[in-house]
């Protein structure tokens, strides 16, 4: 082996190794436990980032482990690619999203290779590929004949220069983010799946998979399950026009002699009506619609709302409300109506101060402690009792609602109803580059879904996206047709699917990536669910729960045995570093942390920084997520060819644990760099003392033994730390402390050196899932012919980690005061004695008595004086 470890030449061999040998392309083996680890697979934005590095070292590390466990492992990786990214930047560069995109997938590829995962690149696609998208047209299609599939009308943000929906981050203060055009909302057809249908069951199973309770929690509180109660009001109109009951759903029936007004969306049908013979009510009801805002802007936003001169009858005492049309409220929750109870609500509070509506308390504590509903709302329901409502009060919550439920169901006035927040998924999208909605739209036959020998309805890739609205609309090539039922002239469908639709079943698709005949085949059933599945807390509710979703219609249509996807979900940290700015003419101008020199104080903080450009001084920001708005992320790329892809991936590895924060510093990484280069080292003066003969265990004397004692000692941690518990970072401390170990131990016999080589094989095996391309070549200067890849895990021998002799640690007051040696059987009394002996110990004892002595046995003696 060459005297200096050279990261290049190392790299470049275990990689071309792999390839040559196609070490990670695997095949199903029913005699062999399976192990399929996936990482969320990427978009192709142009370059990766120290998220991704962050995300796939991980996956990587839990795949190689599984392998040298004995596991028959899949790890694949695939593209991402449709999205609107692409159509942004094909307008920006003047280029066609497919080229942009495919030049994107080169390039990244590239990077993943120098990172060396473990990857079975026989399997790789990208999603913008007909030989894939052809399959989720052809599911689309039978989701559409079951009625799981449909077609309606949404609201949607408009603008109305470019002619296209906006997602809500694309509208900007009212305006497309793009044109500037005033956004409006409008209502146009839309493509559904009906998720709703399954909202039980995804909730219930979430107590059956293996993912982070965070994960849990929101996704349960996406789907939003409440059990509450229909209740009808009938409306009175001074005009005397007849209209239906407003209906409204509420989880808290037992406020509702607090209800002083009533509140409907600017698009319910009782506003529209007001509003076509109103017009302060029609200009405010547009108002509403042009400024449409999420569930989770009406938190932050103004209430504002306008009275529509009609009354609602409280079905329980009679009493008029009035209907008030308000912003607060959205047509897509509930019934788009609500039952407003200032005194109990705090957004119901906040509204009735602002238009000098009554507040009335009907709750109060059942501890008659006294609540003032004048200055906030009071919500509490479980130490509650109801006041002021008549017969009901007294009770407490369960009590008193299923009274009124049962008193609305006898008078057929309401109902008790179980609601939830989740709705149908909206999977269309009026965009180019997605996959195109597989349904002709004929005159005389209605919505027709194409048939599967017509399947793919192929995406055209050379088209022109500049100009307002879909580029497929203005294709007559594609849009013209034929009717597959009449044969008559028809029109495509000219809506692309949402780009989450093919990131919910890729997964399972990697496990037959070749099939040409089907969807999935058996072999998805070989490896599905995914084992671990890798990837940002930020996708817990979209991604996750479609995917979910998704796998339950494949398990109905016959395509695969299992109901969930992802048996287990680890969700890994951001990845944060430290911003530098200056203020320039108002504004914020960041600097990379490649351009600036850093000062440090003595324990490795920042205390200062100079720009490499001037010398002058900047500002030193707050630590935050890598983001090219804050211009604080570091390039892989730049950092493998300065220290190498192992050193990278043994800092990110090394640094936290995966599912925690981890704070980029550069100075950790020419630890870590410090650290491969000590192991080299180490290995080859190693090497170069000549042969080693078989270890002998009864020939090694008490250091021998100690040595061979913490390397075991070490596998057993090591083994635990990567195998159950997930933190690789102390995993890899303590392959550094045995390092040190060795370092330090005097290999002078035969049988010493015999045990050093344990030792430096030991740390190798556990050290490949982590800097394979290193443990490669030492593996091979040990000695060994098959690859590292293809040894065994070591496993821990109980016999060596017995101890005759064992050291503790001495605590005087819980501070650390020294160490004492004693046998392992001796008895509390020696141990006692024997810590007490000790002469730092007993210099912090002095004259003051002992209270008591604490004993850990093998651990720890506190003396507490």
């Amino acid at each position: 082996m060459d005297d200096r470890y050279f990261p290049e030449t190392v790299e470049h061999e275990a990689q071309a190794y792999w390839d040559e040998n196609r070490a990670f392309e695997v095949r199903e083996d029913p005699s062999r436990e399976k192990f399929y680890c996936l990482s969320m697979f990427p978009y192709p934005s142009g370059k990766l980032h120290m998220g991704h590095v962050r995300n796939y070292t991980i996956g990587d590390v839990i795949s190689r482990y599984q392998r040298m466990r004995g596991r028959n492992v899949l790890q694949p990786m695939g593209w991402d690619a449709f999205g609107l990214p692409a159509e942004n930047a094909a307008m920006q560069n003047k280029v066609p999203p497919a080229r942009w995109t495919y030049q994107n997938i080169d390039y990244m590829k590239a990077q993943l290779r120098q990172l060396g995962f473990a990857y079975d690149w026989s399997r790789e696609f990208a999603t913008c590929r007909p030989e894939y998208y052809r399959w989720e047209q052809w599911l689309f299609t039978r989701l559409f004949e079951q009625g799981i599939a449909y077609r309606r009308e949404s609201e949607v943000n408009w603008d109305p220069v470019d002619q296209t929906v906006l997602a809500n981050e694309q509208v900007i203060d009212g305006r497309g983010w793009r044109s500037g055009a005033v956004v409006e909302r409008r209502k146009i057809p839309q493509w559904f799946l009906r998720i709703t249908g399954y909202a039980e069951e995804l909730l219930d199973e979430l107590d059956h998979i293996d993912w982070p309770e965070p994960v849990k929690t929101m996704q349960r509180n996406w789907i939003g399950r409440s059990e509450g109660t229909d209740i009808d009001f009938e409306i009175e109109d001074p005009r005397g026009d007849d209209h239906p009951p407003l209906r409204v759903f509420t989880t808290r029936p037992d406020t509702i002699y607090g209800a002083t007004f009533m509140a409907v969306a600017a698009e319910h049908p009782l506003a529209t009506k007001v509003a076509a013979r109103r017009e302060d009510v029609s200009a405010f009801v547009e108002e509403c619609r042009r400024g449409g805002a999420t569930a989770a802007e009406l938190e932050t936003m103004e209430k504002r709302g306008m009275p529509l001169g009609l009354n609602a009858v409280n079905p329980f005492n009679g009493e008029r409300l009035p209907v008030w049309v308000a912003n607060f409220v959205l047509m897509g929750y509930g019934t788009g109506a609500v039952m407003s109870v200032p005194g109990h609500d705090e957004r119901d509070h906040e509204f009735a101060r602002q238009y000098g509506l009554p507040i009335r308390q009907v709750i109060a504590p059942a501890d008659d402690t006294v609540v003032d509903i004048r200055t906030t709302a009071w919500t509490d329901k479980e130490n509650a009792v109801v006041v002021n409502s008549g017969a009901y009060s007294g009770l407490g919550f369960r009590e008193c609602f299923d009274r009124m439920a049962h008193w609305l169901e006898e008078t057929g006035r309401g109902a008790r109803r179980i609601n939830y927040r989740l709705h149908d998924w909206g999977v269309s999208r009026q965009r180019y580059w997605g996959c195109p909605v597989p349904i002709v739209h004929c005159d005389a036959c209605g919505m027709v879904p194409v048939p599967d020998d017509q399947l793919p309805v192929l995406l055209p890739e050379d088209v022109d996206i500049e100009g307002g609205g879909s580029p497929l609309a203005r294709l007559p090539e594609f849009v013209q047709t034929t009717c597959p039922k009449c044969g008559s002239g028809a029109r495509r469908d000219t809506d692309t699917f949402d780009t989450f639709m093919e990131s919910s079943w890729y997964f399972a698709r990697f496990a037959c990536a070749d099939a040409e005949t089907a969807k999935l085949d058996e072999r998805a059933d070989y490896w599905m669910p995914v084992d671990q599945y890798i990837g940002g807390i930020e996708h817990a509710i979209l991604h996750l729960m479609y995917a979910r979703f998704y796998q339950k219609l494949m398990n109905e249509a016959g395509l695969a045995k299992a109901r969930e996807p992802f048996a287990s979900l680890l969700t890994q940290g951001m990845v944060v570093a430290p911003t530098f700015f200056r203020e320039e003419n108002g504004a914020m101008r960041y600097y990379a942390p490649a351009d600036v020199e850093v000062e440090h104080d003595g324990k490795g903080g920042i205390i200062g920084a100079r720009l490499n450009a001037d010398g002058g001084p900047v500002e030193v920001g707050p630590i935050e997520k890598m983001a090219k708005s804050k211009n604080n992320g570091v390039d892989p790329e730049q950092m493998i060819a300065r220290y190498g892809a192992d050193t990278v991936r043994l800092y990110i590895i090394e640094t936290s644990p995966p599912d925690q924060m981890l704070e980029w510093s550069d100075r950790a990484v020419e630890g870590a760099s410090k650290f491969l280069r000590r192991l080299w080292r180490i290995v080859r003066v190693h090497v170069e003392r000549g042969s080693v003969p078989e270890l002998d265990v009864k020939l090694l004397d008490g250091p021998g033994r100690e040595l061979r004692c913490r390397i075991h000692e070490t596998i057993a941690k090591v083994s635990d730390d990567v195998g159950r518990r997930y933190k690789f970072n102390t995993a890899c401390a303590a392959c550094r402390e045995l390092v040190n170990d060795v370092m330090a131990f005097d290999a002078s016999t035969d049988a010493r050196k015999s045990v050093v080589r344990e030792a430096l094989e030991s740390v190798v095996l556990m050290l490949a899932p982590v800097v394979p391309h290193v443990c490669h070549t030492l593996w091979q200067a040990l000695g060994h012919h098959d690859p590292v890849i293809d040894a065994a895990w070591p496993v821990a021998d109980e016999a060596a980690m017995s101890r005759d002799v064992i050291e503790l640690v001495v605590q005087v007051n819980g501070k650390l005061r020294g160490h004492v040696s004693v046998d392992a059987g001796a008895e509390r009394e020696v141990v006692e004695r024997e810590a007490q002996r000790n002469d730092n110990v007993a210099r912090f004892i002095g004259e003051k008595p002992i209270r008591k002595v604490i004993v850990v046995p093998g651990r720890l003696v506190n003396i507490v004086v």
